[in-house]
């Protein structure tokens, strides 16, 4: 079917208040203009936003010729229970919000004339969500056009037989029988043709592949597969890699081991909210690769074509995650209670979504779902896995089991109660009334106020937390060694070994500890570290080098996100505000929110022993605080010397190194030599302007190699750096804003609000990787943290995008050509 750009021209509308309806293109996230304030009833799981339902329109000619044709309506996602009517009658209804789903217009169009489509996406029913959703229709939409012969959406199916020699199969779907040819090619070159013959509405053919070039996650290698039925065709990506998971040999693709060096991720793109982009999407994927990760997992929730096709570029795995529930509701109004109307569909779309993609190498049914340790999930469990093997027999299938949760859940803490949502709902609603009453007082209104954040707001009254959240608070209570410590308790076992049995690959959350026992208790068990700690990477990797039954790690987080702030890391005073709803982040990624690796992520290249260091990192000299960290971040240090004025100041420095020893040297002297431990060694030591170098020794005493470190000048410049030197017209600019010395060197204690400006482009956000943040990435001016901050511009195609960025004494100008 011919695919047609259905994404310009709509209006949207907020229903919930009184708001002018305003034009938009889509993808659009209406959420991320958002109020943010304690009259949130999703609160900071969702970033303090307030929610609302939103309404989008469309008129749009329908040309005569279309009576006679196949027309469907594509939407990648609609956040959530999103509601299709075509010139006034409802066509469709799709509750989950990250599910694509296509709309047949059969009976609704009225050709030759102007029709309107409408789209209702809901968002007001809070709190329905762990973390920031957005709303509306953030992912693309097209209109599917076939004739009386076409290839229908998701009608050309293609896998790998064999790898060596190289074979493929490619099913085509087609809408009568008739003939089918095939082309096959490589970086636009001819590779192979055939012809078949449709039968049954389908043909089948299996090809041998000459001089093939394997899919990998180091050599990712693409093929196009163009299909020609009639006047139709569709053009596929592929790659040619097998799959194979067994006790044996763990998982390999094309006959070599592959141990999943994992992270996981949420959907939103930072400051651009939940809108998915392709440029976004590959940005994220490329940053993961460049940081030591080989995989990442969709948590908790089919992701973005667009992301898939960036993976398959990158060259990066794909665990792709169908939902964070199901009947079981983690917050009153989730998708636990439609999940049992919908599940086959919803898997059934996420595998027509992923068939194609070699990227893609495992599906996993749900994250944290306590329903395994009930008999009724244990069953779903089973249905859910043989539904999949019945979709698609390739890939394997886990669940992300929360080993200690199961067994907690299972003596009734932290289970989800209606009572329990109604004294939640109702906490959060006396927390609205008092912040309207104050408002009132003070002649605000609380939901239309540009700043409804004032540092003397009263903290929100708690609410008691239930699932998933309900482990991450008592985690960071009691801290991350308690809870591995409390999954390797008998009753755990007991819990979750059913549910484990009937799939292909356990899912093991924040059970490491288990690791030893389960791999002699079960022989037969893949162990898979579905979600983990940052600080577990190094004993993750020691034992899956020894053992193919493990096959990887997904750490919490990869990357920084927006929302499910309560097991967000500590923050220094001067970075924070009384106001809670000012939190809109967690601030645990490896990667921060835009897209800067913390000191974190040079442990986790050198744990993966991707690098082996040494790599230094400083607690800022000038803060005096003492933070009690959570167990998702390791730590708050910085990769910087830069602390000038802090002389004779206290420092804390750690080293990551793949060595036996470190020796830490301050302006050349010695300050003193450590082993390493697990990859790590820190040093007390006093700060002073210069130079700090980290040497890193093996076991007997040789030099492995060195790093340094050294203090900016007092000479101060804002770099106004475009990420790439070109854009594409109506493409993205990511625009790094950071103070630095002369030499390039960053100054982390410069602090400064900005104000951009764009001609020849809009600004699609603006903000820091500050986990606190007042007003919105909508906002044209940004506070940094630690001297950095960025801006996303779209070009108009209309000359060089000239982005203006000032602080208190001078303006920045850089210009970005348009491709």
């Amino acid at each position: 079917m011919q695919k047609i750009d259905f994404n310009k021209g709509w209006m949207c509308k907020c229903l919930t208040r009184e708001e002018k309806a305003y034009p938009v293109t889509l993808p659009h996230d209406a959420m991320l203009s958002e109020p943010r304030t304690q009259e949130s009833t999703g609160e900071g799981n969702i970033g303090w936003y307030i929610g609302g339902d939103y309404e989008y329109t469309k008129n749009f000619f329908v040309p005569e010729e279309y009576k006679d044709k196949k027309v469907l309506i594509e939407f990648e996602g609609v956040y959530h229970n999103g509601e299709v009517y075509i010139n006034g009658k409802k066509a469709a209804y799709r509750p989950y919000g990250y599910t694509n789903f296509y709309v047949n217009t059969d009976g609704f169009f009225k050709c030759g004339e102007e029709n309107e489509i409408k789209v209702i996406a809901h968002n007001a029913d809070q709190p329905n969500s762990r973390w920031y959703p957005g709303t509306g229709i953030y992912r693309p939409a097209y209109l599917h056009v076939g004739g009386e012969k076409y290839i229908p959406v998701n009608g050309v199916k293609i896998r790998t037989l064999s790898y060596d020699p190289a074979r493929i199969e490619v099913v085509v779907k087609t809408s009568m029988p008739g003939e089918v040819s095939l082309k096959i090619e490589f970086e636009g070159s001819k590779v192979l043709t055939a012809i078949g013959e449709s039968a049954e509405d389908q043909a089948i053919f299996q090809l041998d592949v000459p001089n093939a070039k394997l899919w990998d996650t180091e050599h990712p290698n693409l093929y196009t597969c163009k299909a020609t039925f009639s006047d139709d065709e569709v053009t596929e990506t592929f790659g040619i890699r097998e799959l194979v998971w067994n006790p044996q040999v763990g998982m390999t693709i094309n006959g070599k081991r592959v141990i999943l060096r994992g992270a996981c991720f949420h959907h939103d793109n930072g400051v651009l909210g939940a809108c998915t982009y392709p440029e976004a999407e590959e940005r994220k994927m490329r940053i993961f690769k460049e940081n030591g990760y080989n995989a990442v997992r969709s948590a908790h929730y089919p992701c973005s074509k667009a992301l898939l096709d960036a993976c398959d570029r990158v060259g990066m795995l794909m665990m792709d995650e169908y939902v964070d529930v199901w009947y079981i509701h983690k917050t009153k109004y989730d998708y636990a209670g439609q999940l049992a109307d919908w599940w086959r569909e919803d898997l059934k779309d996420m595998v027509d979504k992923d068939y194609n993609h070699p990227s893609v190498i495992m599906y996993s049914t749900g994250n944290e779902v306590a329903e395994t340790a009930q008999k009724k999930g244990i069953a779903l469990t089973k249905d859910m896995t043989e539904h999949l093997h019945s979709l698609d027999s390739t890939r394997p299938v886990t669940c992300g089991i929360n080993i200690f949760f199961n067994f907690l859940s299972s003596i009734g803490l932290g289970v989800y109660s209606d009572d329990k949502a109604e004294k939640s709902a109702g906490n959060a609603e006396k927390n609205a009334a008092q912040a309207e009453k104050k408002n009132a007082g003070s002649g605000k209104n609380s939901a239309n106020e540009e700043n409804t954040q004032g540092v003397n707001a009263k903290p929100a009254k708690k609410k008691k937390p239930v699932g998933s959240e309900f482990y991450n608070t008592l985690a960071c209570l009691v801290g991350d060694y308690f809870m591995k410590c409390g999954a390797t308790l008998y009753p755990c076992d007991l819990k979750t070994k059913d549910a484990y049995a009937n799939m292909d690959i356990a899912g093991y959350n924040y059970g490491i500890f288990r690791y030893k026992h389960d791999l002699k208790k079960y022989p037969n068990r893949l162990i898979l570290g579905s979600e983990t700690f940052c600080k577990d990477a190094y004993s993750f990797w020691e034992i899956a080098k020894k053992n193919p039954r493990i096959i990887g790690d997904f750490v919490w987080a990869g990357w920084d996100y927006i929302g499910e702030v309560g097991d967000g890391a500590a923050e220094y005073s001067d970075y924070k505000f009384e106001d809670p709803s000012t939190r809109m982040t967690g601030g645990n990624g490896r990667i921060d929110l835009n897209g800067k690796p913390r000191a974190e992520a040079a442990y986790t290249r050198v744990a993966f022993e991707r690098e082996t260091g040494p790599f230094i990192a400083v607690d800022p000299v000038y803060q005096k605080e003492k933070l009690r960290l959570t167990g998702w971040q390791l730590t708050k240090a910085l990769e910087s010397w830069a602390w000038r004025g802090c002389n004779g100041e206290p420092a804390k420095v750690e080293v990551y190194a793949r060595a036996a020893q470190v020796e830490l040297f301050i302006n050349g002297k010695s300050i003193g030599r450590k082993a390493v431990k697990k990859c790590r060694a820190n040093f007390n030591t006093t700060y002073q302007d210069g130079e700090i170098t980290a040497v890193s020794y093996d076991e007997n005493g040789k030099e492995i190699n060195r790093y340094s470190l050294q203090t900016a000048g007092s000479d101060t410049i804002l770099q106004v750096r475009p990420e790439e030197k070109s854009v594409e017209p109506e493409g993205l600019a990511f625009v790094q804003l950071q103070y630095i010395d002369s030499k390039g060197i960053w100054k982390p204690m410069e602090k400064h609000n900005l104000k951009v400006s764009v001609e020849n482009g809009i600004l699609k956000g603006l903000g820091s990787p500050a986990p606190y943040v007042k007003g919105n990435y909508t906002d044209d001016t940004v506070a940094t943290y630690y001297g950095e901050a960025m801006a996303v511009v779209r070009a108009d195609g209309n000359g060089p995008v000239k982005v203006t960025v000032t602080d208190e004494t001078r303006s920045y100008v850089v210009e970005i050509p348009c491709k």
